[in-house]
């Protein structure tokens, strides 16, 4: 008689029996009765838990951070905050680079009608917007006080020059000398030679901050003072410097001695620029030497 071949629903059901043994006395420790069917939904509820676990360790715990292609949102959020910061920062270092290479220029008198500087306007030779030597507004009755005692003085820091431009300022003749060289833009002479006596001082035509003080191979020692309303006064061929970067001067303050320094000096005598919203303009316009 042939026996009836089983479903596999009867398959799955079908009981066996799984013993332990101690290996040495074969003495039984435990035994469960199994089918195929148990051992599926055992299979299936142990996966299901250990998928929740690990899903909830992701999600509630740091360890996200680690699966390769996923972002937390805060880190989202400082990356754009930092390429936030560093466009800034790049565009401040682009109008640093600019400021400073038209400063080496005006210098060693490779400048003129820049027209690079003038196709940025924001890195302009002089930021507008800096005062220099600006008060608190609250020592404004202190200042008021101060300004009227020296109404005659020849310090014009006075907002009101500022808006007469360069003709409106009362500029202190640097050295009394003979002017042996005028200025010529068309030969790159951007300032005025004046022939004086060797240790003669030079004095500062306006109040402002010095802002370059040191040597170069063609105009030996170099002075530069940066006043208010984009202006700039340069001081070449010095024996000695008197400042130093970041101090201030007042007008008629000793700056520098005259001397015959540099490559391009043939003598003693002082090679005087003035420098305007980043261009050169003659001296002897404004100053009477």
């Amino acid at each position: 008689m042939a026996l009836k071949k089983r479903t596999f629903l009867e398959r799955l059901r079908i009981k066996y029996k799984l013993v332990v043994f101690n290996d040495d006395t074969f003495e039984e420790k435990a035994s469960f009765t199994l089918n195929r069917l148990n051992v599926f939904v055992l299979l299936s509820v142990l996966t299901i838990l250990l998928v929740c676990m690990v899903t909830a360790m992701l999600v509630l715990t740091p360890l996200k951070e680690y699966i390769p292609g996923y972002a937390d949102v805060s880190l989202r959020r400082d990356i754009n905050q930092m390429a936030v910061y560093t466009d800034s920062l790049e565009r401040v270092l682009r109008s640093n680079d600019l400021y400073i290479q038209n400063i080496k220029d005006v210098i060693n008198g490779r400048a003129g009608m820049n027209d690079t500087l003038n196709a940025h306007s924001k890195p302009s030779l002089i930021d507008s917007n800096v005062r220099i030597g600006s008060r608190p507004e609250e020592d404004s009755l202190l200042r008021e006080m101060i300004e009227s005692q020296n109404e005659f003085d020849l310090s014009v820091s006075d907002s009101r020059n500022k808006d007469q431009g360069i003709a409106g300022y009362s500029f202190f003749t640097p050295i009394k000398g003979i002017i042996t060289e005028k200025f010529n833009s068309k030969t790159s002479h951007y300032g005025i030679d004046i022939a004086a006596s060797r240790n003669e001082a030079i004095k500062c035509v306006l109040e402002g901050t010095v802002v370059f003080a040191g040597w170069t191979s063609e105009t030996g020692y170099v002075i530069a003072v940066q006043h208010n309303n984009n202006l700039v006064s340069i001081y070449k061929h010095n024996s000695v410097l008197l400042k130093k970067v970041g101090n201030f001067v007042r007008a008629g303050e000793p700056i520098a001695i005259v001397g015959d320094t540099g490559e391009l000096s043939s003598g003693p005598h002082l090679h005087f620029e003035l420098w305007y919203k980043g261009n050169a303009v003659n001296p002897k316009d404004y100053i009477n030497f």
